[in-house]
């Protein structure tokens, strides 16, 4: 998998097309300038989504009106799709060589993962963005996963909204029951799919995780079913239908569902301790980086390619010794898009990297490994 080319029009600062190299993109310049922009502008291509904003307005540039992103990308010498996702008051659509395409079917044309300092709640958060991991993994994998989210999102709004309903009623146990039974139903089949796929998902992980990779502590990930300890999780479907029966008053007193995969947790170990309670800083920076290259090396094996990896202010996050690991180990992998204001970090790195200046939104070419150098850029000498 490759992307060939970007280009950008009114999506925050950015403006003008650039032709990536193969490897490892280095995205160069002073703050403000942009460089998370184009990474951004990279994700959104392959999600449909911002990694700062749920908001996409907020990403279209002041007082315009309509932000388009468009990429050529390549799955084949062979194979070549051009994607588009236009912002519009709110509202995205997104195109596949031309021809307006569903979340579903755009999904999958072009897969990333990104290591960016929001991330760094995957590690350190709440439990809400390690499931966003795990689901994130699965969909790269299994497109059809993303309907079975959206099917059990809008059953638990629908199971919420007659639990409050049925409070202020004050319907009896019976009359509750009755009203619940058909959500109970669906909520099960979609609970048991969910389970299935995301216990699947994280022992694919463990398998491949490079568990040493920056130092002497081994990172480990289980996940941990809100049903642990209730009863047996090899029989989920029933499992979960007990418990909705049981905890049905309790959910009527809460005034919304408390039983299900939404409530499940993601234990990320290191040395068999919790890494949000016990890692330090730089220990849960690793051990992102490590479950990243997981979900990559999860991705080759099912696809046979390797996805888009983003590391974004890559100085910042990570100190050199773990830059110089992580890059090696993407080599010849990944095609690698880094940014960084530190000149050090370019010159290290200027024999293997395609390097790009971004000013005001606008990335130029500065030098690349074959020896071509941008004319309209300054003197490749000065990195």
């Amino acid at each position: 998998m490759l992307l060939e080319s970007l280009e950008a029009h009114c999506f925050r600062n950015l403006s003008g097309r650039v032709s990536w190299g193969a490897g490892l993109n280095i995205i160069y310049g002073d703050n403000g300038q942009g460089k998370t922009n184009w990474l951004e502008a990279i994700y959104l291509l392959a999600t449909s989504k911002s990694f700062r904003t749920q908001k996409p307005q907020e990403a279209v540039r002041f007082d315009e009106e309509l932000a388009v992103v468009r990429g050529r990308v390549a799955r084949s010498e062979q194979v070549h799709r051009d994607l588009q996702v236009a912002i519009q008051n709110n509202i995205k659509t997104l195109s596949i060589n031309g021809k307006r395409e569903s979340v579903a079917r755009y999904l999958g044309q072009l897969h990333v993962v990104a290591f960016t300092a929001d991330e760094l709640e995957v590690v350190r958060g709440a439990p809400e963005a390690r499931r966003k991991f795990l689901d994130r993994g699965i969909v790269s994998m299994q497109h059809a996963y993303v309907q079975t989210l959206s099917d059990y999102q809008r059953v638990v709004r629908q199971k919420n909204r007659l639990l409050q309903d049925a409070a202020d009623a004050e319907l009896s146990a019976a009359e509750l029951a009755a009203r619940l039974a058909p959500w109970n139903e669906q909520l099960v089949a979609l609970s048991a799919a969910i389970h299935r796929a995301r216990a699947d998902y994280v022992e694919r992980v463990n398998a491949v995780l490079e568990r040493r990779l920056f130092g002497r502590e081994e990172v480990s990930v289980r996940y941990v079913s809100s049903l642990e300890g209730k009863g047996d999780l090899s029989d989920y479907e029933t499992l979960i239908a007990e418990r909705l029966q049981f905890r049905m008053q309790a959910e009527m007193s809460a005034g919304y569902s408390l039983i299900g995969p939404h409530r499940d947790e993601l234990e990320v170990l290191f040395d068999g301790r919790d890494i949000r309670s016990f890692g330090s800083s730089g220990q849960q920076r690793s051990a992102l980086i490590i479950l990243d290259l997981a979900a990559i090396a999860v991705y080759h094996s099912w696809h046979n390619e390797y996805p888009v990896f983003l590391l974004d202010d890559v100085d910042a996050e990570l100190d050199r010794k773990r830059i110089n690991q992580l890059l090696e180990y993407l080599e010849g992998r990944t095609q690698t898009f880094v940014t960084t204001s530190k000149e050090n970090l370019v010159e290290q790195y200027a024999a293997r990297a395609e390097i790009f200046e971004v000013r005001e939104g606008i990335a130029e070419l500065l030098a690349a490994p074959d020896g071509r150098i941008s004319t309209s850029s300054k003197d490749a000498s000065s990195i």
